[in-house]
């Protein structure tokens, strides 16, 4: 019997194509060690994204590749992930507490976009992630509702407020410290002030991604996240229709500007599927989100139907990745949270914490 070598192995497992990294695990500089003893080969896979939903499918598929291995008998598959900072605009500083930022933004209101960022959220966590929601929306914050809360967050100093924690999230937003029906009637400086104070001045507890739930538009909440808020990369929501497609590329247009990466396009209300009798139709248009995802050269994260129930369940404060976990709708979101946060472990890491401090001064 012919001795196995790593070579054989590494052959193999280049031919399979990761579907969120988009490139072989050796290429992706997943594979940790290979272990060959006598007939049995051990391979350690580290992922920079949580995937837990997604570890017996890519465990299945090594061992399949492995197997076809002259004089291999027995293939073992140890799977880990390791979330790390990512690089994000230059001369912003780190928050303390949080690895990555992820703004989820819309060109105009009526998207979907609270909704879809809720569920990205218990997406992320559900796949193994620590993972907090930033409401960014000071004129109508949406997450506390969302997330059935109702109280006050806690200082336990005076000055820094403790997240408000629900469905294993931790979450902060202006509707934790307003009445849900009081409008506010600030001008944008208070607006954007606000906003850095709810980021910095919350107590965020190691976080691996910080979702930021944008307000639709291209104002001053935006300005003020991309020139003053350490952001890893955005995720563009929009719906299939020309109107929402228009506004979508400019959003996606001012991230690109101010050097915040693009982690891909999400299409929401792509579909409806009649309760009733089944029969599907494309009510605001067809694949405008894929195409607009291919003319500027972003990813397509994935398109979501026109269902009632993710509208009734984020109303009633249960979002549905946290009712149905096992359901259709929560396993889209879950996929296109594995695409997310696949795409950014692809990004340049962020190394400015690990450098000491250098000071200059004149003795």
């Amino acid at each position: 019997m012919a001795d196995i070598s790593q070579q054989q192995i590494e052959t193999v497992l280049k031919q399979y194509i990761d579907p969120y990294l988009q490139k072989d695990l050796i290429s992706a500089k997943a594979v940790k060690n290979i272990q060959i003893e006598n007939t049995t080969v051990t391979v350690d896979i580290t992922l920079g994204f949580p995937s837990q939903g997604y570890n017996d499918t890519l465990s299945q598929q090594i061992k399949a590749k492995i197997g076809t291995v002259d004089g291999v008998s027995m293939v073992n598959v140890n799977i880990s992930n390791k979330i790390v900072a990512h690089a994000v605009q230059k001369g912003v500083d780190p928050i303390k507490g949080v690895k990555n930022i992820v703004a989820v933004a819309s060109g105009k209101g009526g998207v979907g976009k609270s909704t879809t960022a809720i569920n990205l959220a218990l997406a992320l966590s559900a796949e193994g992630a620590n993972v907090g929601i930033l409401d960014a929306d000071m004129y109508g914050p949406s997450q506390p509702r969302m997330l059935g809360i109702s109280q006050q967050p806690e200082s336990k100093d005076g000055k820094t407020l403790e997240p408000v924690k629900n469905y294993g999230i931790q979450s902060m937003s202006i509707g934790y410290l307003v009445e849900e029906e009081t409008p506010m009637i600030w001008r944008g400086p208070m607006v954007t002030q606000a906003l850095e104070q709810l980021l910095k001045d919350t107590n965020w507890h190691e976080l691996d991604y910080l979702i930021v739930d944008l307000p639709p538009g291209t104002g001053d909440t935006q300005l003020t996240l991309a020139q003053k808020i350490p952001v890893s990369g955005a995720v563009i929501i929009t719906t299939p229709q020309d109107i929402a497609l228009i506004d979508a590329i400019k959003g996606l247009k001012m991230f690109e500007k101010v050097s915040v990466p693009i982690l891909g396009v999400i299409e929401n209300m792509s579909i409806y599927i009649c309760s009733k009798c089944g029969h599907e139709e494309h009510i605001f248009g067809e694949g405008g989100g894929l195409r607009m995802a291919q003319e500027k050269d972003v990813d397509f994260l994935g398109a979501l139907p026109l269902d009632i129930s993710i509208r009734k369940n984020a109303d009633e404060g249960h979002p549905s990745v946290q009712v149905d976990p096992e359901g259709r709708i929560a396993q889209i979101y879950r996929e296109i949270a594995r695409r997310v946060s696949a795409k950014l472990s692809l990004q340049a890491k962020e190394y400015t914490a690990k450098f000491p401090t250098i000071k200059v001064e004149n003795n």
